[in-house]
């Protein structure tokens, strides 16, 4: 999922900016949660959202989250499939297949 180029073309151009004095992880998280109800906007008051708008505010969010699993030494790819893996437990393929439903209510 996570291209290396894509990686430390953010690392780049976060040190031209001399910026990583900023990203703290506290401040990162603030950023995704920030960046993440900016992307909820465009659906504000329409489900058929400008997909233009749409994808510049989810880079905006990709690119924070990218840059606390940076910031944190962890690999972002790894800890998906490991998030993966916890959830398969908890939503059993034939228990939850087509339904919405909260695991502990499976």
């Amino acid at each position: 999922m996570t291209d290396p180029l894509v990686r430390d073309a953010l690392r780049a151009f976060v040190a031209e900016r001399e910026w990583a004095q900023f990203h703290t992880p506290e401040n990162l998280a603030k950023s995704i949660s920030i960046e993440a109800a900016e992307l909820l906007e465009c659906f504000q008051w329409n489900a058929d959202a400008d997909t233009d708008a749409v994808k510049e505010e989810l880079a905006d969010v990709l690119t924070y989250c990218l840059l606390l699993a940076d910031r944190l030494g962890v690999d972002p790819d790894q800890i998906v499939l490991d998030k993966l893996e916890l959830t398969r437990t908890k939503y059993p393929a034939d228990r939850a297949r087509g339904r919405s439903t909260k695991y502990d209510a499976l």
